[in-house]
């Protein structure tokens, strides 16, 4: 399989680039996975629990941002997204680790 980075990918947190796939730890320790332009300002919108908060978080918080990783657009991003849900905990926990 390609590495991420011949995908499009670019792993770690980046402004620059236009959408950002993370992965959240939640206060059950459980993980959440979204995607996001700013994933600062996203974070922030899990932690207030309001209706900008997803549903899942809402009841989990607080929330702390364990990965995140850049790509070029939304399209990347929403498959990239649907990949990682897809994984297993272990892989995702991989994941996480690997960048830390």
């Amino acid at each position: 399989m390609p590495s991420l980075e011949a995908q499009g990918f670019t792993v770690g947190y980046n402004r620059k680039m236009s959408w950002n796939v993370y992965i959240l730890c939640c206060a059950d320790n459980s993980l959440y996975t979204g995607i996001a332009k700013d994933v600062q300002r996203r974070l922030e919108e899990h932690n207030r629990g309001d209706k900008l908060a997803a549903k899942y978080t809402r009841g989990r918080l607080p929330v702390l941002l364990v990965y995140s990783e850049s790509v070029a657009s939304r399209a990347a991003a929403m498959k990239r997204e649907i990949a990682i849900k897809a994984m297993s905990r272990h892989k995702k926990m991989q994941l996480i680790n690997s960048v830390s």
